[in-house]
């Protein structure tokens, strides 16, 4: 029988304000991957890896998912977080999730309780409770009021991106970067949802994570992966079964003939 989720509404707070909450935004619509958040990843939903690297790490006081959706509601519970019930207005295919984030912080307390707020997305199950330390003493460490992660392109070498016009017509984006050799250019990342973190009370003036002052902290690329197509699952499956070890080492990337 599975346990009826804990509201975070209800939960009573022990002792003094804790300095970092974790949200983690989990709705039960999604398009491309369908029912994504409660999708079999290794034998688990996928949430549970988010919730688990939240909880393993100790750098949060309360660990909470906000839903709309039953099913992932109990696979939070089951995880071990709590449940704030999240309105359908801000369960739809077009509000950011640091809309999502906000409305958590306002209805636990606010900025006041928790004067720093962190969002992991469910979606980016590889990275894990050491990401999650390392990445909470870069953002206390650096003073910034905002703090996204990012993670290198990987074998891909974005200053070769392109356009294709009509009849595949090829329009570089950086066209003075094409004909160089990778490894004579300079490292460019890529932001994902795995851990993001803001002051809280900047993070209610901005209204966002990109945020004035913003800054981006690395994380190795293999456990970085955002999970938005199909084919991401399966590469995410394939990482677990190689052990997704956190190296932070980048693919081989390969120039030009």
């Amino acid at each position: 029988m599975t346990p009826a989720p804990r509201s975070a509404e209800a939960e009573e707070d022990a002792g003094p304000p804790s300095a970092a909450l974790a949200v983690i935004p989990a709705r039960g619509g999604s398009k491309r991957v369908p029912r994504k958040n409660v999708r079999r990843l290794g034998g688990k939903p996928l949430l549970a890896y988010t919730v688990t690297a939240a909880l393993a790490s100790g750098a949060f006081r309360r660990v909470v998912v906000s839903t709309d959706d039953a099913e992932v509601a109990a696979a939070a519970t089951a995880a071990g977080a709590e449940v704030l019930a999240r309105g359908a207005d801000l369960a739809d295919d077009h509000t950011p999730s640091s809309a999502v984030t906000l409305d958590a912080l306002r209805a636990l307390g606010g900025a006041d309780r928790y004067p720093v707020v962190a969002q992991l997305l469910p979606n980016c199950p590889l990275r894990d409770a050491a990401d999650v330390r390392a990445s909470a003493a870069a953002f206390l460490a650096s003073g910034a009021p905002f703090q996204v992660s990012v993670a290198p392109f990987g074998w891909q070498v974005a200053w070769w991106a392109v356009r294709l016009g009509e009849a595949g017509a090829i329009e570089p984006l950086f066209p003075e970067a094409l004909a160089g050799r990778s490894q004579d250019l300079p490292s460019l990342y890529c932001p994902t949802g795995a851990i993001w973190w803001a002051r809280s009370a900047a993070l209610v003036s901005a209204g966002t994570f990109y945020g004035p002052g913003v800054r981006g902290e690395p994380l190795p690329w293999r456990h970085a992966l955002d999970i938005d197509e199909p084919a991401d699952l399966e590469l995410a499956a394939t990482l677990l079964e190689a052990g997704a070890a956190p190296s932070g080492a980048t693919p081989p990337r390969h120039d030009p003939a």
